[in-house]
């Protein structure tokens, strides 16, 4: 998603189908969708594009006006600061339920906002349910489009209109550069905090409820002269415990969200201290290979103030021992104490990401790699069953993360804990604080095809 980019808004009342609608524009599945009103919650961003015009399409939480509760109230203010960043409002309704009160009153609120709104009546299947949707020309805010999001029906005459309100490609702007940050956690530990003090807006919805937020949800932030994506997630269980729910897709957002970034920020409950759902969720991030910082967040609640302050006090030494004792292949990862709460740690984390993001890619001359490696190997040998492990020749041939490939005699002969003998030899010169290092054994023989 470009911030430079026109932006389309989805809104409605609950469970009209305004994520399957938005599903259906953006041609893939990043929606949960579920047949029961609140699924969606905050907003929702995804860019893509019709007849060669790109932009930005908004999923937001279904708007109720007279609905007391706090969680309600929060989706509401979501929607509306949609609503002031929108260049197009696409007003969705049911077509099966009629015209309701609630329709009536977020009508109502639209009425003073001057962007172009197109009424868009979802579930019309059919011709037949066309007729429906004659009824919402009474709201007197426009044409009426019938559509069906689930089957695609009316949706393309609906975007050739939209697509006459969007500026063409010459007139965009070239987006900026970004770097990719998945904030990833178990539920409830302070991931959707942490990004609204990011923004300095709410941005994601906070709730002491965990699994509050159901998909991966992306903004931009500017720091440093860098633009930051930053992608909020849904909280991250246990895979056995969460097969056939809501959140087994939640947890596919997320781990689909790693895919796409370049660095995790592995949120830790302070209070909580390190859980087995903690390490699960680092351990994840280190194998899809993205570069890793750890946040401890609700730090305020642990020792009072600046979490900065007596960095070597008693609680956090215990932490950083159970992080090293626990997670000894992340032992790499950076690790900043903060509160989202009291906006307190922030830049030193976005200062790490940074910081993190040049080692990621990391890039080691060949001659130095081989005499390091052939240095390594001379003050430690190793053999198995009376075979010595011998390198003839070493190289890299990737970063992000960086990637070195060892030509030998035997790749089978290179034992795990070996193959992290190495690595820490090449930490040692080269520290790489932030950044997995992948070390890959191939046979120097090189074989002739028939």
């Amino acid at each position: 998603m470009s911030a430079k980019l026109p932006v389309v808004v989805i809104v409605g009342r609950p469970n009209v189908g305004k994520s399957t609608l938005f599903n259906r524009l953006i041609r893939r599945r990043v929606a949960v969708v579920e047949d029961s009103p609140g699924i969606t919650r905050d907003r929702l961003y995804a860019e893509t594009e019709w007849r060669g015009k790109h932009f930005v399409v908004v999923d937001t939480g279904g708007i109720l006006f007279m609905d007391e509760d706090p969680l309600v109230e929060q989706i509401r203010v979501q929607a509306e600061v949609a609503l002031a960043e929108a260049d197009v409002i696409l007003f969705l309704a049911d077509a099966t339920a009629g015209l309701t009160d609630d329709d009536r009153d977020l009508a109502n609120r639209l009425r003073s906002v001057s962007k172009p709104i197109f009424i868009v009546v979802n579930k019309a299947d059919n011709a037949n349910r066309d007729l429906y949707a004659s009824e919402f020309y009474g709201l007197g805010l426009g044409d009426v489009w019938p559509v069906s999001g689930l089957h695609g029906r009316g949706v393309a005459d609906l975007l050739d209109e939209v697509y006459a309100l969007l500026p063409s490609a010459e007139e965009l702007e070239e987006p900026k550069e970004e770097l990719r940050l998945a904030i990833v956690g178990r539920p409830n530990v302070g991931k959707s905090s942490l990004l609204n003090a990011f923004t300095g807006e709410q941005r994601s919805i906070v709730s002491d409820i965990p699994g509050t937020t159901r998909d991966a949800i992306d903004t931009q932030i500017e720091f440093q002269d860098e633009t930051f994506r930053l992608i909020d997630t849904a909280g991250m269980r246990r895979r056995g415990k969460i097969q056939g729910t809501v959140e087994y897709y939640m947890v596919n957002r997320a781990v689909r969200a790693l895919e796409r970034a370049d660095c995790a920020l592995v949120v830790i409950d302070g209070v909580e201290g390190l859980t087995d759902g903690d390490k699960r969720i680092a351990k994840l991030a280190h194998d899809s290979g993205r570069a890793c910082v750890f946040a401890v967040n609700k730090w305020d609640q642990v020792e009072p103030g600046d979490p900065l302050v007596n960095t070597k006090s008693a609680p956090k030494r215990d932490l950083m021992r159970d992080l090293r004792d626990h997670l000894p292949e992340l032992s790499y990862a950076p690790v900043v104490f903060t509160s989202a709460i009291e906006s307190l740690g922030l830049q030193p984390v976005l200062k790490t990401v940074l910081r993190v993001m040049e080692n990621y890619s990391f890039r080691l001359s060949t001659g130095v790699l081989n005499r390091l490696i052939e240095e390594a190997i001379y003050r430690r040998p190793y053999s198995s069953k009376g075979k010595a492990f011998k390198v003839y020749y070493s190289t890299q041939v990737g970063t992000r993360p960086p990637h070195f490939v060892l030509f030998c005699n035997d790749p089978e002969l290179m034992h795990f804990s070996y193959k992290r003998y190495l690595e820490n030899q090449i930490r040692k010169q080269y520290p790489l604080e932030g950044t997995p290092v992948r070390l890959t054994a191939r046979s120097s023989h090189v074989r002739k095809s028939p």
